[in-house]
């Protein structure tokens, strides 16, 4: 009887003995990050079965388990890695909303004084200081472009320095997990018992690798963990892991892409598998706002010098020179051409080469409207095919926007690329129209030097003989792409049904709005309308009133036009109208959208964030209250299995009297 005591009072205490030490492990480690709450599992030990009945042998502890629930942790997992996604997009989101949005150091401003400075000109032509100050403004604008391209490309720098740093993350998480794999799986071989604490920290790793990028796991038999990033790749299978890379893109050496090691070498991962996490967040803040921004600034410089550029090439400078004399300047502004980049990949022997082509023109017979530009803030792909067949995609929308077989000069979106070698099959290139654009506009060094240049006058103009008696008047001119200036003044007679003296082909619009094109004399009346404009090599005329028989005009270039800003009225005129996207937009309303979009886009982040802060607070909540430690509950605990060890140290107790009492009968 008393060996039978002795023997439950020992499993009792051995049991009060573990709960108490569960219990002050879980006291100990209530504020370790990642560890679950532990707790004994007892069982009663075999009875022995007697004549009188079944006696009991006391109790065992089967087990030490984890009050773990793989739901709820995936739940967390899952939130975390979203959170982490949303919270890295937000932190560069932030710093671009800051930059445009600023008043001083924005473009909107620089792309103000510099209006006011062609102002300026157009007013007083004559003054070089008026004109100085242009060229100021324009560089001062120039430089604005600089400053904020070179924001920006740090902010690049920055994401493919976190990708790379995400990266090494990644396989120290990864190498890792497969260390931890490798020791469970001896740990609880050798044990027969789990490994409660290797479990915990493999699952505050597998935490931590959400944080940077979006895995899912799944549990092998043996009980070690395979991890899976993307659609499926493997990166942690038992205790072999795949590295990632962080190198430079084969299409964009740029860019710091991921990859994967395999036998064959680094294979470069698609962006759009790389979900969740800060790696997450960086590339989706790279693709769907650092690149829209960098080619939307792009475009409105490239809109401002080719539209300012087309006009001011249709005008006269302070020394009376025009397009096609020596000396003279038609661009203000200099931009680089668009980007083409190989695929490193590429067997071939391609080559292309892309450039602007010149901004749509405002047409005969009138030429008042405004030069805009067809470019857009896409990036394109031209692959080639078997045969020298080519392909071109506009990669914003995926749209096959031109395609051809062999070399040739296509045109598309603003843009002319010359293929003069064609490519291998499979062979492609980037086209990057804008991105570089903001980075290297700036002013023609020869109208900086030389403020005269600036062609602020009109190419023509038109007098009227003292001796004319009618009413007719016949404006000064405006000038197209292409015009042709009289090489010696040209005179025009009136008769009492013509206008003689006009060369080559005209078109005469009449009042009604009828026009008529032929050559000849131009006739004063269709019908009973009357002439109002008349238009021939590249220049147009407005015509008002009545001559009387013998009326003369002449026309001839500006050889005194000191005081003429009529072509800086027209470039001053660029700035209110719709010159970017298609004619669609003005070079203000342009950046004005870029800033209201991007701070759109920022907000939309930051309450995406917040909220999904909220579903990771209560799915954290959720889980702590079954895994969590409370060390409300422990205290109690630690009573209960100190009660519990004192009731067994009594039986002892209590056994011993036994035997005492036993051996005092002898």
């Amino acid at each position: 009887m008393g060996t039978g005591i002795f023997s439950i009072g020992l499993s009792g205490l051995s049991a009060a003995q573990m709960g108490l030490l569960a219990t002050e492990h879980n006291v100990v480690n209530a504020n370790t990050p990642g560890y679950t709450r532990q707790a004994t599992v007892q069982a009663t030990n075999i009875a022995v079965n007697t004549g009188a009945g079944a006696i009991g042998q006391g109790v065992h502890v089967q087990t030490i388990k984890r009050m773990y629930d793989q739901y709820l942790t995936g739940q967390v997992n899952t939130a975390q890695t979203q959170v982490s996604e949303l919270d890295a997009y937000y932190a560069q989101l932030t710093q671009i909303d800051t930059m445009l949005a600023d008043t001083s150091a924005g473009l909107s401003p620089a792309l103000q004084d510099f209006f006011s400075g062609v102002q300026q000109v157009a007013s007083n032509p004559s003054l070089l200081p008026a004109r100085q100050s242009m060229i100021a403004s324009a560089q001062t604008m120039a430089s604005r472009f600089h400053n904020i391209d070179a924001r920006l490309a740090e902010l690049k720098d920055q994401v493919n320095g976190r990708v790379t740093d995400a990266v090494s993350a990644i396989n120290a998480y990864a190498s890792q997990l497969a260390d931890i794999n490798q020791r469970i799986v001896v740990s609880e071989s050798g044990y027969g018992q789990p490994a409660n604490d290797l479990l915990d920290l493999r699952d505050q790793i597998v935490a931590d690798l959400n944080k940077v990028i979006k895995v899912t796991t799944s549990t092998n038999t043996d009980g070690t963990y395979n991890v899976y990033i993307g659609s499926g790749q493997q990166l942690v299978v038992g205790a072999n892991v795949m590295e990632m890379t962080a190198t430079p893109s084969t299409s964009d050496p740029s860019r710091m892409v991921v990859g994967l090691k395999t036998a064959g070498g680094t294979q470069e991962f698609p962006e759009s598998l790389i979900k969740g996490g800060e790696l997450g967040g960086l590339l989706d803040f790279r693709n769907n706002s650092l690149d829209l921004v960098v080619n939307e600034l792009g475009r409105v410089a490239a809109s401002v010098a080719l539209t300012f550029n087309a006009q001011h090439s249709l005008g006269q400078d302070l020394l009376g020179k025009i397009a096609g004399d020596v000396g003279f300047v038609g661009n203000l502004f200099t931009i680089s051409d668009p980007k083409v980049i190989a695929n490193g990949f590429n067997t071939g022997a391609g080559n292309l080469v892309a450039s602007f082509m010149a901004p749509v023109a405002p047409t005969a017979p009138d030429y008042s409207g405004n030069f805009y530009t067809e470019l857009t803030t896409s990036n394109y792909q031209v692959q080639f095919g078997a045969a020298g067949a080519y392909s071109i995609t506009r990669v914003d929308d995926n749209q096959v926007v031109a395609s051809g077989i062999g070399v040739g000069v296509v045109n598309f979106d603003g843009v002319s690329l010359n293929i003069s070698a064609v490519g291998a099959n499979g062979d492609k290139f980037v086209l990057q129209p804008v991105s570089e654009v903001a980075r290297n506009i700036d002013i023609d060094g020869r109208i900086v030097a030389d403020p005269r240049l600036v062609a602020a006058a009109a190419p023509i103009r038109v007098t009227q003989a003292t001796t004319n008696t009618g009413s007719m008047s016949i404006s000064q001119g405006m000038v197209g792409v292409g015009y042709s200036a009289p090489a010696a003044p040209l005179t025009l007679t009136a008769t009492a049904a013509t206008l003689n003296g006009v060369p080559g082909t005209w078109t005469a619009v009449y009042s009604d709005g009828t026009s008529s094109t032929t050559t000849g004399n131009i006739p004063l009346t269709s019908g009973t309308a009357t002439l109002s404009k008349v238009a021939y090599s590249g220049m147009s005329f407005n015509i008002n009133g009545t001559p009387a028989v013998g009326d003369q005009f002449v026309v001839q270039r500006n050889t005194s036009g000191v005081q003429d800003g009529r072509n800086a009225v027209l470039f001053a005129k660029l700035q209110t109208q719709n010159t970017v996207s298609d004619g669609t937009s003005t070079f203000q309303s342009a950046y004005a959208r870029l800033v209201a979009d991007n701070g759109i886009r920022t907000r939309e982040v930051k309450v995406q964030l917040a909220a999904q802060s909220a579903v990771l607070d209560q799915a954290t909540a959720t889980r702590e209250s079954l895994s969590g430690v409370n060390l409300d509950e422990e205290a109690a605990n630690m009573l209960k299995y100190q009660q519990a060890y004192q009731a067994a140290s009594k039986i002892l107790e209590i056994g011993n009297k036994l035997f005492d009492t036993i051996l005092a009968l002898g």
